[in-house]
Order: C-alpha cells, then sequence, then structure tokens
C-alpha cells in the first residue's frame, strides 16, 4: 500500500519534529491496511486523535465556542462519502466512511451525521476542546447573543486564529514541510493573513483501487456552523481510476477552484504526481492569490515518483509511506 498524508498548509509550526513523528506514524498505519479506504481512513485518524492538528481533537473553535467536525472520501469508483457540522464527534472520517459505505447518499450534515455515527459505533459526545483552544476563544470576548452580533464579532477574527492558511508565499519544501518567509511576508502572517496550520488528510493506492479522505475541524471563529471546503467533493478531496488528491487551506478559496479536482485533473491529463501538485497550486494561487496546499497521489507509478505535494503557504508537512 502506498500512502502520502498531510498535515495542514499554513504557518510553520512551532513543534515540526513530533508533529512529523505523528504524520510519519500516520503513514506506517495507512500503509497497514487491507484496502485503500482503510488505508486512508486509519491514517487519518492518527492524526484527529492528535491535538497538534486542526481535527477531532484541538480542532478550531467557531464563534459560538464549539468544534465541529467535517470529513470526505472518495474512491476511485467515484463512490463519496462526507459528514460535516459534528459536534463531539473525533473520527470524522469514519463517518464520511459510513456514508460512503452504508448508505445511498453523498453527504450527511450536523446532528443527523451525529446519529449515524453514534449508530454505527463511531464514537460520539466527546470533548473537542483542549486548554489552549478553550483559553484562545475565551480571550477573545465572544459573542453570547444573535447571529448577527456573531457576524459582527468574526468580521475581524475569521481566519485569523493560529490553524489557518491565509496569503500565498513562494516557499520551497526543505523536506520537513516547511519553510521561511521573508521580513514582508512573516508581517503578514503576523497580521492574521497567513498564521499556522489547518486540515489532515490523506490518499491512498495498491496499484490498483485509490482513496482520498481530508478531514479538520474547520477555522477559527467562524460563524457557527460554518462549513468549508473540506467535505465538499472535488474541492477538499477528490479521487478517480486517474489517482486521488486532499487539500488543505483557506477553505472558501479552495471550493471556488476546486482545487482537489483540478489536482486530479493534471494527472489525467498525463502529468506525474508532483507536477499536477505544482500546476494545481499555480493555478489555485493565480485565480485566488490566496494560501493552499495538496497532495496527490498516482496509482500508475512506483516509487518516489507516485506521490507529491505543493504548497504556497509557509509550510506543510507531509510523509510518504511506499510499502508495496
Amino acid at each position: 500500500m502506498r500512502v502520502i498524508v498531510h498535515g495542514g498548509a499554513g504557518g510553520a509550526p512551532d513543534d515540526p519534529e513530533p508533529r512529523q513523528a505523528v504524520l510519519d506514524e500516520a503513514a506506517a498505519r495507512g500503509a497497514e491496511g487491507a484496502t485503500p479506504l482503510d488505508a486512508v481512513e486509519s491514517a487519518v485518524g492518527v492524526l484527529e486523535s492528535d491535538p497538534r492538528f486542526n481535527a477531532g481533537v484541538g480542532g478550531a473553535v467557531q464563534s459560538d465556542g464549539v468544534v465541529r467536525t467535517d470529513a470526505g472520501v472518495m474512491t476511485a469508483d467515484r463512490e463519496v462519502g462526507a459528514a460535516c457540522s459534528m459536534p463531539g464527534v473525533e473520527h470524522a472520517a469514519s463517518v464520511a466512511r459510513i456514508v460512503h459505505s452504508e448508505t445511498p447518499h453523498g453527504f450527511v450534515s450536523g446532528e443527523h451525521a451525529v446519529d449515524l455515527a453514534a449508530d454505527f459505533g463511531v464514537e460520539t459526545g466527546a470533548d473537542l476542546l483542549t486548554d489552549e483552544t478553550r483559553e484562545r476563544y475565551e480571550a477573545e470576548d465572544p459573542p453570547r447573543g444573535s447571529t448577527r452580533e456573531h457576524l459582527d464579532w468574526l468580521a475581524s477574527r475569521f481566519g485569523s486564529g493560529d490553524d489557518q492558511a491565509g496569503g500565498a508565499g513562494d516557499g520551497e519544501d526543505d523536506g520537513e514541510g516547511a519553510v521561511e518567509r521573508d521580513d514582508e511576508e512573516a508581517g503578514a502572517a503576523e497580521s492574521g493573513r497567513a498564521p499556522d496550520h489547518d486540515t489532515v488528510g490523506a490518499v491512498a493506492t495498491d496499484g490498483e483501487r485509490v482513496a482520498a479522505v481530508t478531514s479538520t475541524g474547520g477555522r477559527s471563529f467562524a460563524l457557527a456552523g460554518r462549513v468549508g471546503d473540506v467535505p465538499q467533493v472535488g474541492s477538499g478531496f477528490f479521487c478517480t481510476e486517474a489517482g486521488g488528491a486532499s487539500a488543505t487551506g483557506a477553505g472558501e478559496d479552495i471550493a471556488r477552484v476546486t482545487l482537489s479536482r483540478r489536482a486530479v485533473d493534471f494527472l489525467d491529463e498525463g502529468l506525474g504526481a508532483q507536477a499536477a501538485a505544482d500546476r494545481a497550486i499555480e493555478e489555485f494561487e493565480a485565480v485566488t492569490g490566496s494560501g493552499a496546499g495538496v497532495i496527490v497521489l498516482d496509482p500508475t507509478a512506483t516509487g518516489a515518483e507516485a506521490a507529491g505535494s505543493a504548497f504556497n503557504t509557509e509550510g506543510m508537512q507531509t510523509s510518504v509511506a511506499l510499502g508495496e
């Protein structure tokens, strides 16, 4: 099983080494999967349980103080499953798989997705807040009134938490998934345009079948109930016989260009995994001027050429397991 995972595009994390160790563990766990679908679910499950990543435990807090998780999964036969806006659900990717494999639907949301998770044995009612995310939210004098008051409150805060991808940079991967910015770019990050990391995802193939999954806790200080690109097929995730992709970054902008679909389109046109990832991010930045990253896996390739990744933010950590 060949697997690539990412821990989100955005700013360079303060603790890259332990984060990289968790990503390596996730990729290795995925490589043990019996099928690509098993592989991506188990790989992302590792990341959803680690508060260093914005998925599951430690996910971004919405305007009402609640963490709501989203995820989407797709296989090469174009079967899709997605679930969103789930309070108390750590393993959103598992719920997306249930929608994919156990229902005639492509997308289930909110309390009904939580009920579905519970009926199929996925834990619900989990406390997804950490001490850090709870303190950060309370320090922002959160709103207690109407939805309009929430909108007024988030106007200067949405996308400025330390789990975000924002303005584009021009860094190249240094092998550890992080890069340095110049003074101007660093200033942009400090102003809230491009702080830290966001979302997790995985793509896996056994050389014939392919699966892709993306999971997130969203973006900090979003309006309660906001859903971004992650569970939208073609945006946060996409998969065909040509290969699969998982995206991360500024969700509204990713959805505008269907970033994951574009990466797979480039595979279908004959580009290799790395070239497809590069082209997708180049196109994304040209259209939106925003920040994102994408991982890509080509089932027809072997060795290092099977996987590609690209980003235009300060950093994006990835890990690849090429067990055959």
